[in-house]
Parts: C-alpha cells; sequence; structure tokens
C-alpha cells in the first residue's frame, strides 16, 4: 500500500507539470515547456531542433495521458497524477523515463549550443530555469547531474535521474 506520506511527497511534484497553475496538467502545459526552453536559447520553433522538442513534448503528453488520464478529459488532475501516473510507474521508474526520454532528448540537443552531444552545465541550469525550477535550486539539480565532473550533461545522466525524482518522493 502507498502511504500517505508517499502521496504527499508524489503530489508536491505534479505543480512541476502543471505550468499554467490551473491545477490540472494538460497538453498545453507540455507545449509551454517546449516553448519556454526554445525561448531561452532563441531556437526557433520551427527549426530541427525546435520542432524535435515540440513533437517530445507531444509524446510525453501522450504518454502520460495514457498512464494518468483515467476520466479521458484530456486533462490529468492532481488525484490521477498520484493514483493513476505515479502509483502505477512507483516500482517501474524506467518506463517513465522512457515516456519522458524523447521531450528529454531533445530539450539536451537545444541546449547542446556547441554540438558535442552534450550540454554544459550551465546550459542544464538555464533548461531547469526556464522550466520553473528556481534559480539555486536549477544549479543544484544541474551539478548533480554532471556525474563524472566533466562539466557536461548528456541524456545517460538526465534520463534516470527524471525519472527517479518523479516517481520517488525525497
Amino acid at each position: 500500500m502507498v502511504s500517505s506520506e508517499y502521496e504527499r511527497g508524489i503530489a508536491a511534484r505534479f505543480a512541476t507539470f502543471d505550468l499554467d497553475g490551473n491545477g490540472s496538467i494538460d497538453r498545453e502545459d507540455f507545449s509551454a515547456a517546449a516553448k519556454a526552453v526554445l525561448a531561452e536559447f532563441g531556437t526557433a520553433a520551427r527549426s530541427d531542433k525546435g520542432q524535435a522538442l515540440y513533437g517530445g513534448a507531444e509524446a510525453f503528453w501522450q504518454g502520460m495521458a495514457g498512464i494518468a488520464d483515467r476520466d479521458g478529459d484530456q486533462r490529468i488532475t492532481r488525484e490521477e497524477f498520484v493514483n493513476g501516473a505515479v502509483k502505477r510507474l512507483r516500482d517501474n521508474p524506467e518506463r517513465f523515463a522512457e515516456i519522458a526520454r524523447p521531450f528529454l532528448h531533445a530539450a539536451l540537443d537545444v541546449a547542446d549550443t556547441d554540438g558535442v552531444g552534450a550540454a554544459t552545465v550551465e546550459n542544464v541550469t538555464r533548461v531547469l530555469t526556464a522550466l520553473g525550477v528556481p534559480g539555486e535550486r536549477a544549479r543544484a539539480a544541474a551539478a548533480a547531474l554532471d556525474a563524472d565532473g566533466d562539466g557536461t550533461v548528456g541524456e545517460a545522466d538526465v534520463v534516470p535521474a527524471f525519472a527517479r525524482y518523479f516517481t520517488v518522493p525525497d
């Protein structure tokens, strides 16, 4: 059985997705996330990177809706998020990672401004800040993602960490 402490911890993650603060997660929240990242890096929505990011956002939304939108209204409430998505994914965070992977991959590609196949810690901080993570917290999270200390963050660093954060409360 899932503890109420666990549910409270996961429910706090809900706001990360509810970018417009309207009490539900919907397609527009995922589009807004893509738009914010593109704006931060001055990347055109119609560019290859922009289209990949919007496509990743749509895939992420579809995956989340498929798991959590229990009533089929194209909105995920806090209750659906906790009861539908997270409880079902708690024992399999890799599944959540696979749902998020297209968006995360494309966001890292936008942040990889020098084309080396990974984003700098500074640029990952910019992505996180664009997504609403407060400054110091974004810097600490980005630095923690650089496990080998080389100053860059790649998909292999981000995807598992993202899954753990959203399926296992602190």
